[in-house]
């Protein structure tokens, strides 16, 4: 694996009995790099994620983050590699009962040993990272989605992670928040020289901020390129996502006889 590769994965295969989710997977993720997971839902994004945080583990294949491979960790070792990790899950999921600054300061309490006076620093210089150090005494309840969604990021960049996960970050916002978590997602990245891995449903969003993408298809790789690629794409699949047609390779009915002859049988019948 190179050096300038961060997260590498060679031919992995992921299956929940006898139904496959992952199919001969194989990504390569630059360190420094913003890289979005697209795909229609079900297709094993999220598992990906789930696959590199050593939450789930590969059927076969390979998977490799910063040199080590993450399937064969042992618990403490997944531990410490998890502590250099930051992830966003789907709608923030902050801890409701405590407060803004109590969930960035998770993490710290958590994984080092600083003193309080230290801690209050980070947490207030990452909430003013992301536009909400005003906030730090508010409860999840009295946030917007969007304020949300950010604290989830202060917290996820508490550490200063080397790899960033994202997991549907756009979900829910309106245009305005979408735009802000969008630009955060990219300056962040930048500022910190970590990498970023994105999964997201919203590839507009996406495109503008992104310097490579992998779209996956029914657990395979179909295709991947920089963003200018990826809206020249010819593929069908791809442009139908893209694009978001109506039909295409994607269809919009589910497989049914000729409608007609459904009809006539029914009167038949009647």
């Amino acid at each position: 694996m190179s050096s300038d590769t961060l997260v590498s994965i060679t031919e992995l295969n992921f299956s929940y009995d006898d139904r496959a989710i992952l199919k001969g997977i194989n990504m390569e993720i630059p360190r420094g790099k913003l890289v979005a997971i697209m795909g229609n839902s079900g297709c094993g994004k999220t598992t990906l994620l789930r696959l590199i945080g050593g939450q789930l583990r590969p059927t076969s294949g390979t998977l490799f983050v910063d040199g080590q491979s993450v399937p064969g960790m042992s618990h403490d070792e997944l531990y410490a590699m998890r502590r250099r990790m930051g992830m966003l899950f789907q709608f923030g999921a902050l801890f409701t009962d405590i407060s803004v600054f109590d969930n960035v300061a998770y993490l710290l309490r958590e994984h080092t040993d600083l003193s309080e006076e230290l801690i209050r620093d980070v947490v207030l210089m990452k909430l003013n990272a992301v536009g909400l150090r005003g906030a730090h005494r508010l409860m999840p309840s009295e946030l917007s989605g969007g304020m949300a969604r950010r604290v989830a990021l202060a917290r996820a960049i508490a550490l200063d992670p080397m790899l960033i996960m994202y997991d549907e970050p756009f979900a829910g916002l309106d245009p305005i928040s979408m735009g802000v978590i969008g630009q955060l997602i990219r300056k962040l990245n930048d500022a910190l020289g970590a990498t970023t891995l994105l999964v997201t449903h919203d590839v507009q969003e996406a495109l503008q901020i992104v310097d490579y993408v992998y779209f996956v298809s029914d657990g395979q790789i179909v295709a991947q390129g920089t963003p200018e690629a990826i809206r020249a794409s010819e593929d069908p699949f791809v442009h139908q996502f893209v694009f978001g047609e109506a039909d295409g390779p994607v269809h919009f009915h589910y497989p049914a006889d000729p409608f007609v002859g459904e009809l006539m049988r029914e009167k038949a019948n009647g």
